[in-house]
């Protein structure tokens, strides 16, 4: 079951920075990897490597919304070169 709790070091010092609030370990989601996406109930998780996020579960209707926002801010991005491109130019 994904935990909603900040990982820490065995010293008790904060580990690499989560994109997430949830995570488990690998060894944990190895067991069963559906039924750890279903109990995260449509959450993004982190899956842990020797307490370091090794990847990230992504639901598919999530991804897709990243997906389109980044190609969004790369037409932006793109169509903003080619107007400072034309106002150079002219």
């Amino acid at each position: 079951m994904a935990r909603k709790i900040e990982p820490r070091d065995s010293d008790g010092s904060a580990m690499e920075e989560l994109r997430t609030r949830r995570f488990m370990s690998i060894t944990e989601f190895k067991k069963n990897p559906m039924r750890s996406f279903t109990e995260a109930a449509g959450e993004t998780f982190a899956v842990l490597n020797f307490n370091r996020p090794e990847f990230y579960v992504v639901p598919a209707a999530a991804y897709s919304v990243l997906l389109d926002r980044l190609e969004a801010a790369e037409e932006q991005k793109t169509g903003a070169a080619s107007l400072a491109l034309e106002c150079i130019q002219a």
